[in-house]
């Protein structure tokens, strides 16, 4: 099993645990809070230090971690380097890597002790790390060093806990957390193994483990992709039920526009569980797109925070929340649009069909699609297989492909039976060439597909025509 050596520090930080205090009683896996913390939270030793106080308390929680800021980066760095064979540049990389968490542990903690098991357990992941500068390297091997970020992160802050006398356990979410043959998440195998952990810690209050990461079908290490933190967060409250899933950034929740690129943006309080899924998927990059549906179908209380401003109340994401012109607006980059137009189709049955199921074949997922009599247009967001699509398409008709596109998304009231719809979005955006438009799909959001670079003016039109004089909630 890949990494299996450095569990070995698991168990070593758990011994000198026997004698700090527990909660005597036996905890209700439905009372859990799931709290997951962003890179941006675990940072940096003063980071880590001021979640204390936000997780330190009677209440029973799972604590999801990410890797810290900018470790994920560096290790895809170092996997490009090792498939490149340029293995002095990745020993380097490596080096430099290690050097910069030897720091952390000698800021992080007071005691040499503490200090002492930091030291030897960043040297463990990255010997590691640095054994495959010696051999073959393969995809298995590129997930197994993906995951030693998060693997370092938990244990750190693990460390923190116990020197501070906190008791909490360290969970391994490679012992619970696993995907199918397709990618998806094992639904039933997370909650049997999850519950099951569960059952032998039963008088503590913080668990601890790591998002991102997880098994594949054949139980080799793998990950929920970019982002995938906050997707085990929700993964692991829908499994138990928990009464509230917090996730934890650096800003104050949702909020009605992009603050990169648009001034003055205001913070939404109330979402519905499907507004937020719009937002997250059209680009609103506070929470992974595929997050939201666990917490839906289980109808719990999703919440944003914001670490670095903790009494704020953030945003709360439930099933309903009251309806509002227009709540929000987000951008997601990297669209391509593909148009294929054949006479086959007109008044003709089952050519859409065709198309579907070339879009199917290479799992590639469609974000928006218009049609006409003999022409029908859509949108995709992964161009790995689109030459393959393209050649399959070809058959079905003529085919035209345009890139570095965006697709705008206004999330608000757009109820098919309600009058007065959107005048404001077209008037907002009528110096800009609006290349698709998606309505009635949702009663929830409109899309736009707009050149890349009409983005920002883009966005920033529409906060001054939706937003500057209007009161939002």
């Amino acid at each position: 099993m890949p990494g299996s050596e450095i569990f070995f520090f698991y168990n070593e930080i758990h011994k000198d645990n026997s004698d700090l205090p527990k909660d005597a009683g036996f905890f209700n896996l439905n009372s859990m809070k799931i709290l997951k913390f962003g890179g941006t939270s675990v940072g940096n030793p003063d980071r880590m230090k001021a979640l204390i106080p936000l997780i330190n308390d009677s209440d029973h929680k799972i604590v999801v971690l990410s890797a810290m800021a900018g470790t994920t980066n560096s290790l895809v760095e170092i996997t490009g380097l090792l498939y490149s064979e340029d293995t002095s540049a990745a020993s380097a990389k490596i080096e430099e890597l290690r050097s910069k968490y030897q720091n952390v542990v000698q800021e992080m903690y007071t005691f040499e002790g503490t200090r002492q098991i930091g030291h030897e357990m960043i040297n463990s992941h990255f010997d590691y790390i640095k054994n495959f500068t010696l051999r073959a390297f393969t995809k298995l091997q590129e997930k197994a060093i993906l995951a030693q970020g998060e693997m370092i992160s938990t244990t750190l802050f693990h460390l923190l806990l116990q020197e501070n006398n906190i008791s909490s356990v360290l969970l391994p979410a490679l012992s619970f957390m696993r995907i199918d043959k397709y990618g998806e998440p094992d639904l039933f195998y997370i909650e049997e193994n999850l519950r099951r952990e569960l059952e032998n810690h039963t008088t503590e209050n913080i668990i601890i483990t790591q998002g991102f990461i997880c098994r594949d079908a054949f139980g080799e290490i793998d990950n929920l992709k970019r982002g995938g933190s906050d997707f085990s967060a929700s993964l692991i409250g829908a499994a138990l039920n928990a009464s509230e899933i917090q996730i934890w950034t650096d800003i104050n929740g949702f909020h009605n526009n992009d603050p990169r690129y648009v001034k003055n943006t205001q913070v939404i309080r109330e979402l519905s569980f499907d507004e937020a899924a719009e937002l997250a998927y059209f680009g609103a990059k506070i929470l992974h797109p595929s997050s939201v549906n666990p917490a839906r179908e289980k109808n719990i209380p999703v919440r944003l925070k914001n670490t670095m401003d903790p009494d704020d109340p953030g945003t709360l994401i439930t099933s309903a929340s009251a309806p509002q012109d227009y709540k929000a607006v987000a951008a997601k980059d990297g669209i391509t649009v593909i148009r294929i137009r054949s006479d086959r189709m007109l008044m003709a049955y089952g050519f859409l069909r065709k198309v579907f199921e070339i879009f199917e074949a290479f799992r590639t997922p469609i974000d928006m699609i218009t049609t006409s009599e003999v022409a029908v247009s859509l949108t995709i967001d992964s161009p790995d297989y689109l030459p393959q699509i393209a050649k399959d398409l070809k058959e079905l008709g003529s085919v035209e492909i345009e890139e570095n596109l965006s697709i705008i998304c206004i999330v608000g009231d757009f109820r098919t039976e309600k009058t007065g719809s959107a005048p404001e979005i077209f008037e907002a955006l009528n110096t800009i060439p609006l290349k698709m438009i998606s309505y009635g799909g949702s009663p929830n959001s409109l899309s736009l597909l707009i050149d890349t670079s009409n983005k920002i003016k883009a966005l920033k039109l529409l906060s001054k025509h939706l937003f500057n004089d209007k009161k939002t909630k």
